[in-house]
């Protein structure tokens, strides 16, 4: 008997071994996410005429996406020369601005402005600097047409002059090397009327000057040499401070990038100039021009300087107005362009 019922309790066993397991229960399919479209609709600023619905767009997509959009129906108002804005009187959307992070429903207006014929930045600045380079090396080589016959293709007896032309030719050149070379240009293009107003800024302002440092009735600085080497090292010192800090600024942010840091000295003693000015740049463009009309004793460069302070003082404010904005350990101690003055 219990040989049988051992035999009968190892059948039982292998019989139970043999069931398969149970399969576990399927999971049921996630729910897809419902994604919620936009309706963009655009509208003529000043007409208030209504010139494309867009349906269906992505939340995800940005200003730039419905750009190109806009512009698959109008061809001749490319990207770049769109400026799409939420309000009549409010600022222009930024190109990476995304469109569910707007302030809007799922209905968006976006009022439509023609910024005119585009030029990229570089365009502008090249020519900007090649220009005053060229009328003031005609001026120095006294072309025909420009002073008395007698004086055609004559160079000056005063070394000041020689000296003069070859810092404003290095001053000059080495504006175009850091336009191809070292700075990062953030905003890719600008109106091409710019082009005018800003070349016919550079380019007459160098004319005026060229023409009476040039002259040949030009004299020397008063205080004769010791004036032009005071001049000249003051030049030549903000120059290479000039540069410095453009290094610095271009290794702020990679290539492409929208974030923007504070701008901190490095080991070059030319950036320490961080510690009280916001736009040390500027600081240096100043001193290099002070020092020429130093140097060349001239009173349209005198006059350019001053211009040119102005002009830069302006841009500086606004730089450090945005700096305190946007970050808010920014350094108290520095000041716009002069330390502890402006």
């Amino acid at each position: 008997m219990d040989i049988l019922a051992l035999q009968a309790k190892n059948k039982t066993v292998a019989e139970s071994e043999k069931k398969p397991a149970p399969r576990p229960k399927p999971k049921p399919p996630k729910k897809a996410k419902r994604i919620v479209y936009f309706e963009v609709e655009i509208v003529d600023l000043k007409t208030k005429e209504k010139l494309l619905l867009l349906d269906k767009v992505e939340p995800t997509a940005t200003v730039l996406d419905i750009k190109a959009l806009f512009h698959k129906s109008y061809p001749k108002w490319y990207p770049a020369r769109q400026s799409l804005r939420l309000d009549p009187k409010a600022k222009c959307l930024r190109d990476e601005d995304i469109l569910q992070t707007l302030p809007v429903g799922t209905t968006a207006i976006f009022y439509f402005s023609d910024l005119g014929p585009q030029v990229t930045r570089g365009t502008v600045f090249l020519t900007e600097c090649a220009g005053p380079l060229i009328i003031y090396l005609m001026f120095y080589f006294r072309l025909p047409f420009i002073y008395s016959p007698k004086y055609d293709f004559t160079s000056s007896k005063h070394w000041v002059v020689h000296l003069a032309c070859m810092c404003y030719s290095l001053h000059y050149i080495k504006r175009i090397l850091e336009t191809l070379f070292v700075h990062r240009i953030s905003h890719g293009t600008m109106p091409l009327r710019n082009i005018f107003k800003n070349c016919g800024y550079y380019w007459c302002s160098a004319a005026w000057m060229a023409y009476y440092i040039n002259h040949p009735l030009y004299t020397p600085p008063y205080y004769g040499q010791q004036q032009v080497h005071i001049g000249l090292y003051l030049f030549l010192f903000c120059q290479v401070g000039n540069f410095s800090i453009h290094v610095v600024l271009r290794n702020l942010k990679c290539q492409g990038s929208k974030s923007k840091k504070i701008p901190y000295p490095t080991k070059n003693p030319f950036t320490w100039t961080f510690w009280l000015v916001s736009c040390p740049n500027y600081t240096y463009e100043l001193g290099s021009w002070i020092g020429f009309t130093v140097m060349t004793q001239c009173v349209p460069v005198a006059f350019f300087t001053l211009v040119a302070f102005i002009q830069m003082t302006v841009w500086a404010k606004c730089k450090h107005r945005s700096y305190l904005k946007e970050f808010r350990d920014y350094p108290t101690l520095r000041s716009s362009i002069l330390p502890f003055i402006l």
